[in-house]
C-alpha cells in the first residue's frame, strides 16, 4: 500500500520532506476549499521544489462542477505546475455519463501535455449526502474515461469517516472492481490507524491521510508532524507483514 500525505502548503510540505522516507506521494490540496479543494498553481510549484525529486507530487483539482472544459483546463494547470498525479473530485456530477465526460476531458488535457501523468477519478463515500455518483460507479467511470485510478474520499468533513458511509465489504467491492478494470484503488476519508488492517486485507493500493498525521488529529487546525507520519507508516508496515505472514501461518 502506498501512503499519500496531504500538506496544505509549503510549511507542511517541508514536514513531509523531513519524513520523506516514510511516505510515497505528497498530495497538494487546500482543505478550507473542500475535501479535494484545489490549491494555487504557485503552491504546487513550491511544494514540488520542496520535496525530494523521487517523491511524486499529486494535486487535487477541486470538488468540481459538471463543467468539462473548465475542469480540463484546471487539470492541465495542475500538471503544468508540476503535479504528476492529478485528482478530480466529481462533486457536481449527478450521473456516470456526466462524470465520464468530465474525466475524458481531464485525461486528454493532462496526457496530451504529459503522457506519463497519472489521472485519478475521485468520488465520495458520502455521495448520498451531496447527490453525486454512486461510489461503486467510480471504477467504471475511471476505466471508461481512460483514467489510471479510482478513489473514494468523504465530501463532508463532520467527523464521519470512510467506513461510516461505505462499509468494509463495499470498499472491498470497490477495490475488486478497480482491479478488474486494470486500475489502482485509492481510499481516504478520515482514515485512522485502526482502519489499516481492513485496508490492507482488501487490497487497497493507495491510502490517503491528513488528519491522522496532524497534531491532535485535526486536519484543519493541526499541522502535519514528521513523527506522526513515521508512526503511521510503521503501523502500515506492521499490518502488511502480518497479512503477508497469515497464509503461511495457516
Amino acid at each position: 500500500m502506498l501512503l499519500l500525505i496531504s500538506p496544505d502548503g509549503v510549511e507542511e510540505a517541508l514536514a513531509c520532506a523531513e519524513a520523506a522516507e516514510h511516505l510515497d506521494i505528497v498530495d497538494v490540496k487546500k482543505p478550507d476549499e473542500g475535501s479535494l479543494g484545489a490549491n494555487f498553481p504557485w503552491v504546487i510549484r513550491e511544494i514540488r521544489a520542496a520535496v525530494p525529486a523521487d517523491k511524486p507530487v499529486s494535486a487535487t483539482v477541486g470538488d468540481v462542477p459538471y463543467k468539462p472544459g473548465t475542469v480540463a483546463q484546471a487539470a492541465l494547470g495542475a500538471a503544468v505546475s508540476g503535479a504528476t498525479y492529478i485528482k478530480v473530485g466529481l462533486y457536481g456530477c449527478g450521473t456516470p455519463q456526466q462524470a465520464i465526460e468530465v474525466m475524458r476531458g481531464v485525461v486528454r488535457a493532462v496526457k496530451d501535455y504529459r503522457p506519463d501523468a497519472f489521472v485519478v477519478a475521485s468520488g465520495y463515500a458520502d455521495a448520498h449526502r451531496i447527490g453525486c455518483v454512486n461510489p461503486l460507479a467510480l471504477p467504471d467511470i475511471a476505466h471508461r474515461s481512460g483514467a489510471d485510478a479510482a478513489m473514494l474520499d468523504t465530501a463532508i468533513k463532520d467527523g464521519t469517516r470512510l467506513f461510516d458511509h461505505v462499509p468494509p465489504d463495499a470498499c472491498a467491492e470497490f477495490v475488486r472492481l478497480a482491479h478488474e478494470a486494470g486500475l489502482l484503488a485509492a481510499l481516504a476519508g478520515s482514515v485512522k490507524r485502526e482502519d489499516l488492517a481492513v485496508l490492507t486485507r482488501i487490497g487497497t493500493d493507495i491510502v490517503g491521510v491528513r488528519g491522522a498525521v496532524c497534531e491532535g488529529g485535526d486536519r484543519n487546525t493541526g499541522r502535519i508532524q514528521p513523527r506522526l507520519v513515521a508512526s503511521f507508516r510503521a503501523e502500515m508496515d506492521r499490518h502488511a507483514r502480518e497479512f503477508a505472514a497469515a497464509p503461511a501461518a495457516s
